[in-house]
């Protein structure tokens, strides 16, 4: 009898980080993976999955229009839960942090299928930095039983909480393997249509998180114009905008007309990895762009207070600046003026994975032993 696994995709993010480890349960004889879309970024995360080859084999509708939080954590866990009782699975997957990841682990807990959660051990130390993600990684700990810790710092966290080693090993971060994965298939023609200037460096800038809107991302955006400005011959600033109205009212009311500011529509992830391999520095407060600037060799900017990836801080390629414009400024500046790979500790090295993470993945959903993730 094969071993059935549920794999929660309710996010881009999800699909970006699970899908590698979909592949590798694939290439496995005797796995059956059923991809469960819960819908809260339905179109998104469809999108996401596509770029690997992907499609969801279950597809569920848990994010309605006026949704609250708890709407939507509480149709996750009905319709999820229902799915479950109604067919036999060895495990639940879930991923990261979201409300998505939260009801598959609270299904799979009431129906009594074991739950592994890929990430887990990620702490910022403080629930409202990011809110409600800590809640959310928090409450998938108490209920799972496998732990897939990112980097040994994340084991490190789950470890003091009580966790027994055996049930959190250390398998390194499937985006990594994502980004491998899609900048091998890369032809050089995905940012054609942007007309992106060829001789000026590019900065990445994006900020979405709810602890960052309003007038904190106001200040932000506001230094990132006033450092393109005032190198306007030099550098382009590039910003995709969020779909988000609480986002890109913001963004477009701020950034709008800016010199040497572009703003340009959502990219896909393929077009994202692009521009990353084009980029001289990137400005954000996204979780994923850390872990995918220093693997690319291109220092990150975090527009945030604290962050619960602290490897890319001592690998030396990101610095946390926060949301005030002074430190967003300088820390600007710095790295513009420096040589090229000059604030990393070291270039194109990655404390988040090697590339190999979804294969140990698999090894550890079968109980097959395996060589743990050790940056070096």
């Amino acid at each position: 009898m094969p071993t059935r696994v549920a794999v929660v995709v309710g996010t881009r993010p999800e699909a970006i980080k699970l899908a590698p480890v979909v592949h590798a349960l694939r290439n496995e004889p005797d796995v059956e993976v059923v991809v469960i879309s819960t819908g809260q970024h339905r179109e998104l995360a469809t999108d996401a999955l596509a770029l690997f080859a992907i499609g969801p084999d279950r597809e569920l509708k848990i994010g309605q229009p006026g949704h609250n939080p708890t709407d939507l954590l509480a149709a996750g866990v009905a319709e999820l839960g229902g799915l479950l009782a109604d067919d036999r699975f060895d495990w639940v997957l879930v991923q990261g942090d979201t409300t998505s990841a939260l009801a598959g682990a609270l299904a799979g807990m009431a129906h009594d299928v074991p739950v592994a959660h890929l990430e887990a051990g990620l702490r910022s130390g403080d629930v409202a930095r990011p809110f409600p993600e800590e809640h959310h990684r928090k409450a998938i700990t108490a209920v799972a039983q496998l732990h897939l810790a990112p980097t040994p710092g994340a084991q490190a966290h789950l470890l003091a909480e009580g966790v027994r080693p055996a049930a959190a090993p250390v398998v390194g971060n499937t985006v990594i393997d994502a980004l491998w994965w899609m900048r091998h298939r890369l032809d050089g023609t995905e940012l054609d249509d942007l007309g992106l200037p060829a001789d000026r460096q590019l900065v990445l800038l994006t900020a979405h998180r709810r602890e960052t809107q309003g007038r904190p991302m106001a200040g932000a955006l506001d230094a990132v114009a006033g450092v393109a400005q005032r190198r306007v011959d030099d550098i382009c600033v590039v910003v995709p905008v969020h779909p988000n109205p609480a986002v890109s009212e913001v963004v477009i009311g701020t950034l709008s007309g800016a010199d040497g500011v572009r703003l340009v529509d959502p990219l896909d992830y393929r077009r994202m990895v692009a521009l990353l391999c084009r980029c001289r520095v990137v400005v954000t407060d996204s979780g994923g762009l850390q872990e995918e600037g220093p693997a690319l060799g291109v220092p990150v900017l975090v527009l945030r207070e604290a962050t619960e990836r602290p490897e890319g801080i001592a690998a030396g390629g990101v610095r946390l600046v926060g949301t005030d414009p002074t430190d967003i400024r300088t820390g600007l500046d710095r790295l513009l003026e420096a040589p090229p790979g000059a604030s990393l500790g070291r270039p194109c090295h990655s404390p988040y994975g090697d590339g190999r993470a979804s294969a140990r993945v698999a090894d550890a959903l079968l109980g097959r032993g395996f060589d743990p993730f050790r940056p070096d």
